[in-house]
C-alpha cells in the first residue's frame, strides 16, 4: 500500500491555518485588563486647610469634607459692588450667599444654607448680640408647625457641638426687639446652598466662626429680597 504523501496540497493548508487557531484559543483566554480606577478628585490644600477640624474651647469641630463643597459655597474674595459701607453684612436668600462688605469694591462671600419658602425675613436690621455655643430654645410658632420634633425641645437645648445653631450665633435686632432670625453656624453641612432652614441662615462652622471675628455687635445686616437678588456681584 503507498505511503500517504504529508507533505501534500491539504497538510500546507493545516499548516498555514494553524496560527489562526492558536490566535482565535488564545483570544478565548485573554483576559481584558482592569480599567484604571480614577483618581480622587484633588483638594486644594488651603481649601481642605480652611475646614480642617478645629478643638473650639473643648468643643471638636468635625474637618468639612473640602472635595464635597460645591466650589461656589467655599469661603472667597469676591468683587461686589454695593451703595452699603464696608464692615455690613449682605445676605442673599436667593442667590444662597452672605457677603461681608469689605473695601475697594470687595466683599467676603459665603455660601449659606436658608429659610424654606414663607419663613424669610426680608429688611434691615442690627447685630445686637453675638454668642459662642450658643444655646437654643425652638419658638412658639415651630412647636405649634411641628410638635413631634420641637415639643421635646420646648425647655431649650445647652450649647454645644449637637446644637442646632452650631459654634457661633448672630442675633438680628429692628428697632430694639428681637426678629428672632438668626445667622449661625449648622451640625448639618450637607444644609449649605438649600432651603431647609426655619427661618435663620445657617453657614459651615469653620465659617460662622470667621465671620463672627470679623463683625462687632452693633454691624448692619440687610437681607435682600427676589428683586435685589444677584446684582451686586461682578
Amino acid at each position: 500500500m503507498r505511503k500517504l504523501n504529508q507533505s501534500g496540497p491539504m497538510s500546507r493548508v493545516r499548516l498555514l491555518a494553524l496560527p489562526l487557531v492558536l490566535l482565535s484559543l488564545s483570544a478565548c483566554v485573554q483576559t481584558t485588563r482592569p480599567a484604571v480606577e480614577p483618581e480622587a478628585a484633588k483638594v486644594d490644600p488651603s481649601i481642605a486647610s480652611m475646614y480642617a477640624a478645629i478643638d473650639d474651647g473643648g468643643n471638636l469641630i468635625p474637618a468639612v469634607d473640602a472635595a464635597g463643597i460645591e466650589a461656589k459655597n467655599v469661603r472667597q474674595l469676591v468683587d461686589y459692588q454695593t451703595k452699603e459701607p464696608p464692615g455690613t453684612i449682605v445676605v442673599d436668600p436667593y442667590a444662597r450667599f452672605l457677603y461681608l462688605v469689605m473695601e475697594n469694591g470687595k466683599a467676603m462671600r459665603y455660601g449659606v444654607g436658608v429659610a424654606k419658602a414663607g419663613l424669610e425675613f426680608v429688611g434691615e436690621a442690627d447685630i445686637a448680640r453675638k454668642a459662642q455655643w450658643p444655646g437654643w430654645t425652638p419658638t412658639p410658632n415651630m412647636i405649634k408647625r411641628d410638635p413631634e420634633r420641637y415639643e421635646p425641645l420646648a425647655k431649650g437645648l445647652p450649647g454645644g457641638i449637637k446644637n442646632p445653631l452650631g459654634a457661633r450665633a448672630l442675633y438680628l435686632y429692628k428697632g430694639g426687639q428681637d426678629t428672632l432670625y438668626r445667622i449661625h453656624g449648622t451640625n448639618e453641612p450637607w444644609s449649605i446652598g438649600k432651603s431647609v432652614s426655619s427661618g435663620c441662615i445657617r453657614m459651615l462652622n469653620q465659617d460662622i466662626i470667621d465671620l463672627h471675628r470679623r463683625v462687632p455687635k452693633g454691624s448692619r445686616v440687610v437681607v435682600l429680597g427676589p428683586e435685589q437678588s444677584g446684582k451686586g456681584e461682578i
